[in-house]
């Protein structure tokens, strides 16, 4: 009877089709013993207890990740959690950069020590075999990594690997890199379970990192507001636009992670002017005007769209002033920002990054900056307009000081000089009192010649375009790097003189004599003398060390070029420990 039952009971699994897939399961096990039996289900249950223990540990690590929000610890924990689930001794997460290669831009270890990635150099680009799992965003499992076609092998001092496992990971449908496993406990294969479990992390991840970024885009967007806000009040409480500018370079470079920062201005409709210089020294930041025409500021000024350029360096719109500057970085990738109001473009801010850390440009919204210079600008001009309407009463009360001073004090001056020229004549028998008349007279004239030039002084703006005013703000612009203040003087009605179009160029040589004497002479005393008697020509005087023979007479040569366009020249006597006499004679029309 017992037998029957077994034939009637497998029989009638035979003609069962629900059971078929049992039937497959356990014929491996008919005919074996019960000691094997009880060994195979132990096996399995065993199985099943460890599977349960990594969905557990799967589940607690997304918990884990989706509680950081910062993208270095997440990085930092998914691999860790990777290996800790798959049995992996090392792992690795590679992140893709943006550009078209899309090699990797960022590679985060677990499972070497720091003497080691020290030991074994620059971490890996993303070729080879890694190489493999870009091109090709798939998982794959390698009994052995050397035996793969596209391996390159390990460089120096690189641990031995045997076993791989890659799994990329995905944001949507966009692969952000790729879980690289190693080395799998006991010196055995990644199996499909391991793969499962990776997989199952990787597509996690990809949720937790994308809310890390996009938690990252809000820290930032909340530092761009902060900087123009910064800006605003400092512009509300202050009014020094030049200090305005340095935080608006100062914080642009800080938030975007720039090597260099530049605030660019419009000086005329044919020039621009490099204003403020943030990331390096400031004896570095180069004199005189740049060209609009033919350079990457100039095409942002007219266009008034921003630009992303790769290389500035080697770009040839690249203004010369900033292509090659001893001390700067050697530029790499440049974002340049139009600085815009309701009136116009005004100038440009400019990122600029070395071409070491050329990647980081790819983690700048060139929307962010853009706005932050629009309300950065707005900003400055509010400020303008506010300082304008105080200088406007500055001035009028002004007016009415040189008015009184020449209605009433110049007249009342006048008819006493008057009364004592005629005293002097009452005193014709007597010489020393008449010289001594005639003395207070001179001296009453001399008085009256400068009270004149105080009204003069006290009509023209801090600001104005005048030359006078321009010469006196350059040699203070450049007292900040000379630790001393030039000496100026005038001879002549420089205003007067001095026509509208050669101002420009004045200025611009000006700048540079005095930019070289900062960068070079190491002088005590400078003398600036500014004599439109005759011809116009301008003297910097400096007591410095003189110029040196081997010296580049790059900024010379554009001192005699303007001279020379103008129908003068420019003249210059230097001597070692003597100093540097540069003479720049124009025509006057």
């Amino acid at each position: 009877m017992p037998a029957n039952r077994d034939e009637v009971h497998l029989g009638a699994a035979h003609s069962e089709p629900a059971h078929a897939g049992t039937r497959d399961v356990l014929t491996p096990l008919l005919g074996a013993g019960l000691n094997d039996l009880l060994h195979e289900l132990l096996n399995r249950v065993d199985e099943l207890v460890a599977d349960q223990q990594r969905l557990r540990l799967l589940l607690d690590a997304v918990v884990v990740l989706a509680a950081d929000l910062s993208l270095d610890r997440v990085l930092d924990r998914i691999v860790e959690v990777a290996c800790d689930l798959s049995g992996a001794r090392y792992g690795a997460v590679g992140v893709l950069g943006a550009g078209t290669e899309r090699r990797l831009q960022a590679f985060v270890t677990h499972g070497l020590s720091q003497a080691e990635r020290d030991r074994i150099g620059d971490l890996p680009r993303g070729h080879g075999l890694l190489g493999q799992i870009i091109d090709s965003p798939q998982p794959l499992r390698l009994h052995d990594i050397a035996e793969h076609t596209a391996s390159y092998g390990f460089p120096a001092n690189h641990p031995p690997m045997r076993s791989f496992l890659g799994v990329p990971i995905r944001i949507r449908e966009k692969v952000f890199g790729n879980l690289y496993l190693t080395e799998k406990a006991g010196g055995e294969d990644f199996t499909d379970r391991d793969e499962a479990v990776v997989v199952a992390l990787a597509a996690a991840a990809g949720v937790v990192i994308e809310n890390a970024q996009l938690y990252e885009e809000a820290v930032r967007r909340e530092r761009w507001l902060e900087a123009t806000a910064e800006v605003a009040n400092l512009l509300s409480t202050s009014g020094d636009t030049d200090s305005a500018l340095m935080v608006v370079a100062d914080r642009a470079r800080e938030i975007a992670g720039a090597d260099v920062s530049t605030v660019v201005l419009k000086r005329s409709e044919a020039e621009l002017e490099v204003r403020i210089v943030s990331g390096v020294a400031a004896e570095l930041v180069p004199a005189g005007p740049v060209a609009m025409e033919g350079s990457l500021a100039g095409r942002v000024v007219s266009t008034g769209e921003p630009m992303i350029v790769k290389d500035a360096a080697h770009d040839p719109r690249t203004a010369p002033e900033l292509r090659q500057v001893p001390g700067w970085p050697v530029l790499g990738p440049v974002i340049l920002v139009p600085l815009r109001t309701p009136d116009g473009v005004e100038g440009v801010l400019t990122l600029a990054w070395s071409a070491e850390r050329a990647g980081n440009v790819e983690e700048v919204d060139v929307h962010l900056p853009q706005r932050f210079a629009e309300q950065a600008a707005l900003a400055l001009q509010v400020a303008r307009a506010r300082a304008a309407e105080q200088k406007l009463v500055v001035f009028e009360d002004r007016d009415r000081i040189g008015r009184d001073l020449h209605d009433l004090v110049i007249q009342r001056l006048f008819a006493i000089g008057l009364g004592l020229e005629n005293t002097s004549r009452m005193l014709a028998d007597r010489p020393e009192l008449a010289n001594r008349v005639a003395g207070a007279v001179d001296d009453l004239d001399a008085t009256i010649k400068d009270i004149r030039r105080s009204i003069f002084a006290l009509s023209a703006a801090e600001e104005s375009t005048d030359v006078r005013r321009a010469v006196l703000d350059l040699a203070e612009r450049a007292s900040r790097t000379l630790k001393f203040r030039p000496s100026v003087r005038f001879v002549g009605p420089v205003n007067s003189r001095v026509d509208p179009a050669v101002a420009p160029h004045l200025g611009a040589v000006l700048a540079e004599a005095l930019s070289n004497v900062a960068r070079h002479a190491g002088a005590d005393h400078v003398e600036v003398v500014l004599d439109v008697s005759s011809d116009l020509t301008l003297t910097v005087q400096d007591d410095g060390r003189g110029i040196p023979e081997d010296a580049t007479p790059s900024g010379l040569l554009n001192m005699r070029e303007r001279a020379e366009k103008l129908g003068g020249a420019c003249s210059i006597e230097s001597s070692a420990g003597a100093g540097t006499t540069i003479t720049w004679t124009v025509p006057l029309t």
